[in-house]
């Protein structure tokens, strides 16, 4: 899988929203400050809070006084969501959902593999709240899969 700027940026972005929301749900945060404390390119960061804001995760409001804030609780945002709402579905192949292709021949269980791998990163990232990354809690079975022997290690091709 790989994880675009665009959603790692997004997901910074999101999480200080979160920072404050327990404080005050309704407080709005400049873009200029979201842009400075998580190091994204202001520009960058404009777009994509405007793509987090049409799929309904954050609201703002134009103004000397506005910014913005999530539109839900962080308990209600999953990394799944953000993810959707900023780079499509979590698996394709060739620009396909797995379950619309047709494999023929040696390759005919392929796409058995496809929706395994779809299976294993809803099971992730549907887990995961804004509030657990936040928190540093992940579910138990989730945070067993850093403590394996090689979580860690960087598999070079």
């Amino acid at each position: 899988m790989h994880v675009s700027a665009k959603t790692d940026y997004g997901m910074r972005a999101l999480l200080e929203l979160a920072s404050t929301y327990d404080a005050d749900a309704r407080r709005l945060v400049k873009g200029e400050a979201i842009a400075t404390a998580q190091d994204i390119p202001l520009k960058f960061l404009e777009g994509i809070l405007r793509e987090l804001r049409q799929s309904g995760i954050v609201a703002s409001q134009r103004g000397a006084d506005g910014g913005y804030r999530l539109d839900r609780p962080p308990a209600e945002i999953t990394i799944a969501d953000v993810s959707r709402a900023l780079d499509g579905p979590l698996v394709g192949v060739r620009g396909f959902r797995p379950e619309d292709l047709e494999y023929h021949g040696a390759s005919e269980h392929l796409q058995d593999v496809w929706i395994a791998v779809r299976a294993s990163l809803r099971n992730v990232l549907e887990g995961i709240t804004l509030a657990d990354v936040g928190a540093g809690a992940l579910r138990p079975d989730l945070a067993q899969l850093l403590d394996a022997p090689d979580a860690w290690k960087r598999r070079i091709p």
